[in-house]
């Protein structure tokens, strides 16, 4: 049996995160970006690849390198495998290995399934479910061939349990997300991989405000429903996402933790 280490010890250095190395999808903005931000002022190195909005990319990279870190991010899709390779490729290249990944690019869709074309379903799930498919088989594979163990951390939605209407691409790619993070735990407990979910509520974040909640008033009706009485925001996740990729959370594997001010308990799933 693994001895048990000292309280004191452990509580002091649990979620520094010196030296580990990180990877990011979606680092231009919202979510994405504060992730990327928190790692590297844990300590992490951060890699990170991003879609649209290269200058805020670059502003992410500023942030995270104002900590000491090394960062380096690129352009790409993450519905394109070959490209979610590359990254991979690049941070083990530029860092030695992958200890943390974090799957996080994604983008709405809001339309009627019944108007919803071929294209359109296609195009969603390639970034919100292949792109998590394809970042959890690299880092995956990554991390079992280094043989020290790891993180995976998969962002999905709130929105499969309180579901949305008009958003029938985006939430089936969440619910499988949750699905796919259950099985690759069990696949990789062996090897000291962690795998877990991240399912935020209500978060204010650019596409949010112009996809769903682009009225103010609008927002603030609906944070009145929730038990904090306010929307979520970016450093709520990355908060959940420094916890899961520490040391804090070694036991933690095959769940997903939803960071929602408690939506869940005044609109419970039936």
């Amino acid at each position: 049996m693994t001895s048990q280490p000292d309280a004191a010890t452990a509580t002091s250095t649990a979620f520094d995160l010196r030296g580990r190395r990180a990877v990011v999808t979606g680092v231009s903005a919202g979510i994405g970006s504060a992730i990327a931000i928190a790692l590297a002022a844990a300590g992490a190195n951060v890699a990170g690849i991003y879609k649209t909005d290269p200058e805020g990319a670059e502003r992410t990279e500023a942030e995270s390198r104002s900590f000491g870190v090394d960062t380096v991010f690129l352009a790409g899709d993450t519905g394109d495998v070959s490209q979610v390779d590359r990254l991979a490729e690049l941070a083990v290249d530029r860092f030695g290995g992958i200890d943390i990944w974090v799957n996080n690019a994604a983008r709405l869709l809001v339309k009627p399934m019944l108007e919803t074309t071929d294209e359109d379903w296609h195009g969603l799930l390639a970034a919100n479910l292949h792109g998590y498919f394809y970042g959890c088989r690299a880092a995956g594979r990554a991390m079992v061939a280094a043989g020290a163990g790891g993180r995976i951390i998969n962002v999905s939605s709130a929105a499969d349990i309180l579901v949305v209407a008009d958003l029938s691409a985006y939430v089936a790619a969440k619910g499988a997300i949750v699905a796919m993070t259950k099985v690759l735990a069990l696949e990789l407990g062996e090897h000291g991989i962690t795998v877990n979910g991240i399912a935020p509520g209500m978060t204010v974040t650019p596409g949010m405000n112009t996809a769903i909640f682009n009225d103010e008033k609008l927002r603030e009706e609906r944070a009145q429903l929730i038990v904090l009485k306010r929307a979520g925001y970016p450093q709520d996740i990355a908060n959940m996402a420094v916890f899961l990729a520490s040391d804090a959370a070694s036991y933690c594997t095959g769940a997903t933790y939803y960071v929602d001010g408690g939506w869940m308990l005044t609109h419970p799933p039936v």
